[in-house]
């Protein structure tokens, strides 16, 4: 029974002691996704986003995963909590059906911890650069008769108008 009391006590203290790492959430913007965060370390994070987005004229899914970097904290309002500037770089991957898309995702982000309450607020701007394809486009002869199917690789322009809001639950 000690021994068992023990190892309770010893894997509270263990997961109170890393707990204070991760932080979990969601994302609205270009559509809805849930975030994942963990600190490794007192100025780097690393974001993972999964969920759907309305972005190239369609419901996708959407994955993407972030490196980021607190570049400025400012005391602004020392008494309700603290303001941040944060910035990073991942990869953004995605489709539906025969449309797919990857590419290059950057992130700048402003936001609000609060002292009392583990949550964040913030709002952030993640631009994604990279194409995308759809496979399977019929193509037709003179008389509308399907003649053969063909891959359309094209870029993803609207890819820059992803700004969102994020709320995290602090851990």
């Amino acid at each position: 029974m000690k021994k068992f009391f023990l190892l309770m006590v010893a894997s509270l203290f263990v997961t109170g002691a890393f707990a204070q790492d991760w932080s979990v959430g969601g994302r609205l913007g270009s559509g809805f996704q849930a975030v994942g965060q963990y600190t490794y370390n007192q100025n780097k994070y690393v974001e993972a986003r999964f969920g759907a987005s309305w972005i190239d004229g369609g419901v996708t899914a959407d994955f993407t995963a972030l490196h980021n970097w607190n570049i400025l904290t400012m005391d602004w309002t020392p008494r309700a909590g603290e303001w941040f500037f944060d910035a990073g770089a991942g990869l953004n991957v995605g489709g539906a059906g025969d449309y797919a898309y990857f590419g290059v995702a950057g992130m700048a982000r402003l936001g609000f911890t609060f002292n009392n309450i583990p949550l964040t607020l913030s709002v952030d701007y993640t631009p994604v650069i990279g194409p995308y394809f759809i496979s399977g486009v019929p193509v037709y002869d003179a008389d509308s008769i399907e003649i053969s199917r063909r891959t359309i690789v094209g870029y993803r322009a609207v890819g820059f108008a992803n700004i969102g809001i994020t709320c995290t639950y602090n851990f």
